[in-house]
């Protein structure tokens, strides 16, 4: 028996550290790693000891013969098409392993007898909590967490999709670092408002960055500005109670049919949890108001909407994997485009067009809403771009001239995009902050990290790697002598701090809130029932009760 790595693979190599016999690939240190969808377990060489399943952070790693229980046998094939066109690595004789390993590496450390660096971290979402988990287990540096959100999280909070629990649980493996004692925690604290970068550099040794994309990319169509159009980012945030979203914020009552724009991994996300079943949802930690909206939801239909073929599809192949297996829920390619199915059946065995072919070929009529006999479905319109988006209807292009589809919602899903960070040099074109190496430009001591460094491209996985090169920096950085002197230390920045912010929560304020989130989940069989407003953070946090023993 092998094992299989599956769709909830974050990439973050975890797994590959832990492999006693080298059989997980890309490694951190290959030129695809960080450019495949998932990692890989060679069928020929693992020796079914277990090691990964027991260290990957989102439960991504099952025995081969376990994936049919899951409905995820495809899996074992997936794992080893990837290894039938790549060549064996030469592994010397007599050696005790199937594959060759490399020479060890400690790039990243200070040398014992260093002066403990005080280093904040502003961002606790993956970005920022793999940079502070690099600092903390290679280092004696003290680390500072800022947030302008009174909750840590980020991304794995606010941005999953609450039908993935396994991927939720990397943050876990984050939350362990939030106690601990080289750790001071300010969440509820906006730098560039309650405090200006220039104060935060002042009274730390460096300062990294881990803020994300917060934006998104505007389709630069007539109609655009509408109120039926809105970002899925937005979306996303709403059905996950992130509190700068208002409850009310979507009414899917009235609206038949969606169009979604785009076919990235938020596109599917958005798609699929507007068709699913509410009672499926009601066993996750959807927020409250989207799940109750989602039962009141007359969405039968979601079209999504793609300007170039299936071939060029930018979401994963698991997730549209996935897509084709939602219980009640039909998946529909339109035949408008010759070129559509042309790639579909030309498509090879490892292409991801291939994973369409299961799909119903129909040459959807866009006269009117949807059927009511249809059932749920969603649609792939593929060679096909908005024109125009109208009150209840959107003009998209198509290969026999434009078509107006009506729809009650449109959900633009083509990008995050980083915002402008206070007091750093910003990138318009790429939506970055401006660096070298993740070293920000003319900010000595200053560092970047996330999808505000990189782009909004790579799932939760890929900022370890991301982080590894900003701590490797500023680590060389610091030995070097080039960091700033901070002016002030941590009582003088904790006065500042608390003088300057009306709610700070520090790291028992965060456990208040997460015993108060999963004690509303145990009283309706939930895993948690999140706090939608920063109100009813605050105050779960002040809080603070102990539980029983």
């Amino acid at each position: 028996m092998t094992y299989a790595i599956t769709q909830t693979c974050c990439n973050d190599a975890t797994c590959v550290a832990v492999c006693p016999v080298n059989c997980i690939h890309p490694t951190p240190d290959e030129p695809d790693f960080g450019r495949t969808e998932m990692l890989y377990i060679d069928p020929r060489a693992c020796i079914d000891c277990g090691a990964c399943a027991d260290a990957c952070p989102v439960d991504a790693v099952f025995p081969a013969d376990a994936l049919a229980a899951a409905g995820q046998e495809e899996y074992a094939a997936v794992n080893a098409a990837f290894y039938e066109e790549r060549a064996p690595r030469h592994v010397p004789e007599g050696g005790p392993n199937f594959h060759a390993w490399g020479a060890p590496s400690f790039a990243r450390g200070l040398p014992y007898d260093f002066a403990p660096i005080r280093v904040a971290v502003v961002g606790t979402g993956p970005a920022g909590m793999y940079a502070a988990e690099d600092l903390l287990l290679h280092t004696n540096a003290e680390v500072t967490l800022v947030d302008r959100l009174p909750v840590a999280g980020g991304l794995v909070r606010y941005g999953v999709a609450p039908d993935h629990p396994a991927t939720k649980r990397v943050g876990d493996t984050f939350a362990r670092f939030h106690t601990h004692p080289r750790v001071r925690m300010y969440l509820g604290v906006d730098v560039g408002t309650d405090i200006s970068a220039q104060e935060l550099a002042a009274h730390h040794d460096a300062v990294v960055y881990a803020v994300g994309a917060a934006g998104d990319r505007r389709l630069g169509v007539p109609g655009e500005e509408l109120a039926c159009s809105v970002s899925a980012t937005d979306f996303v945030a709403w059905y996950n109670a992130h509190p700068e979203v208002a409850p009310d914020a979507f009414d899917l009552s009235g609206t038949e049919r969606v169009v979604v724009v785009g076919t990235g991994n938020v596109a599917l996300d958005v798609a699929r949890i507007l068709v699913a079943d509410p009672d499926a949802l009601a066993a996750t930690d959807i927020a409250d108001h989207a799940l109750a909206a989602l039962r009141a939801s007359a969405v039968r239909e979601v079209v999504l909407l793609a300007r170039r073929g299936p071939e060029d599809a930018s979401c994963t192949a698991p997730e549209l994997l996935a897509l084709g297996r939602l219980p009640g829920v039909r998946l529909v390619v339109d035949d408008h485009d010759p070129r559509t199915w042309a790639a579909i059946d030309a498509a090879g065995p490892r292409d991801k067009a291939a994973l369409l072919r299961g799909a119903a070929r129909e040459r959807v009529d866009w006269s009117g809403t949807p059927a009511a006999d249809t059932g749920r479905r969603i649609v792939f319109r593929f060679h096909s771009a908005p024109e125009e988006i109208r009150a209840g209807a959107v003009r998209v292009t198509g290969e026999g001239g434009p078509v107006t589809v009506p729809a009650g919602m449109v959900l633009r899903a083509v990008g995050y995009r980083g915002r402008p960070v206070a007091g750093l040099p910003f990138d318009e074109s790429a939506g970055t902050v401006r660096h070298e190496g993740g070293r920000v430009e003319g900010r000595p001591g200053t560092y970047v990290v996330g999808w505000i460094k990189r782009g909004p491209s790579g799932g939760i996985g890929a900022n370890r790697t991301c982080a590894a090169e900003t701590v490797g920096a500023l680590l060389a950085d610091a030995v070097a002598g080039t960091l700033p002197a901070p002016a002030g230390g941590a009582r003088a920045f904790d006065r500042l701090v608390r003088g300057r912010a009306r709610h700070v929560v520090d790291a028992r304020g965060l456990a208040a809130i997460e015993r108060a989130e999963r004690a509303r989940g145990e009283e309706t069989g939930r895993p948690r029932v999140k706090l939608g407003t920063i109100p009813e953070l605050v105050a779960a946090a002040r809080a603070r009760r102990r539980l029983p023993r």
